[in-house]
């Protein structure tokens, strides 16, 4: 995906495909990702050329209508978003993390690019919607200020105030918790991977 990125969140399965369908029918991007997401969302990703996105985005929001229900379009996306949006994850010991926790996938993304462009942070995950409710979160490390600075810019972000579920901002995480927050997020699969000690 380079240099711009646009997401679009649909309410509906059905009219999501058909929305994904108008935009690669529309324009050339480079791109195209879509699928469900809990609970019953619809996300279509695109990446490529400014104008191609764009021209993307009219078609998708056309097609879409009133279920559409979040979207952001990035035209200089940050790179550190795109590798963290395949799932690349940054771990690190990094003095702080801060944590923006939002209702929608299009909200975390906004936040987590401008937070990474808005200081000087690395932008350790992003998570979306699967085992989340639909809800996404983006954690940032580095030092307190840095990390305190790209929490209040990825939050001034976002596209609407009560897209915000929660924002942290942690100086001195515990070993403990640092390993479990760059490990698998889902609390099933950090348990059912715990051996007590001497255990087999």
């Amino acid at each position: 995906m380079r240099p711009a990125i646009v997401l679009l969140e649909f309410d509906s399965i059905a009219v999501g495909v058909l929305a994904g369908d108008a935009m690669v029918k529309r324009a050339a991007v480079a791109t195209l990702h879509a699928g469900t997401v809990h609970p019953g969302k619809y996300l279509v990703l695109a990446g490529g050329e400014v104008a191609h996105v764009e021209e993307a985005r009219t078609a998708g929001r056309a097609a879409g209508g009133h279920r559409l229900i979040a979207e952001i379009f990035l035209p200089e996306v940050h790179p550190a978003v795109v590798e963290a949006l395949v799932g690349r994850r940054q771990a690190g010991a990094e003095d702080a993390v801060g944590i923006v926790e939002t209702r929608t996938v299009a909200a975390t993304i906004a936040a987590a690019d401008a937070g990474t462009k808005g200081a000087s942070v690395r932008l350790q995950s992003i998570h979306l919607a699967d085992g989340l409710g639909g809800k996404a979160y983006c954690v940032f490390a580095g030092d307190v200020h840095d990390v305190e600075e790209a929490v209040a810019v990825g939050v001034l972000r976002l596209p609407e105030p009560a897209d915000l579920v929660a924002r942290v901002v942690i100086p001195r995480l515990h070993q403990e918790m640092r390993d479990n927050l760059h490990a698998h997020p889902e609390f099933l699969e950090r348990v059912a991977g715990y051996r007590p000690e001497g255990g087999r």
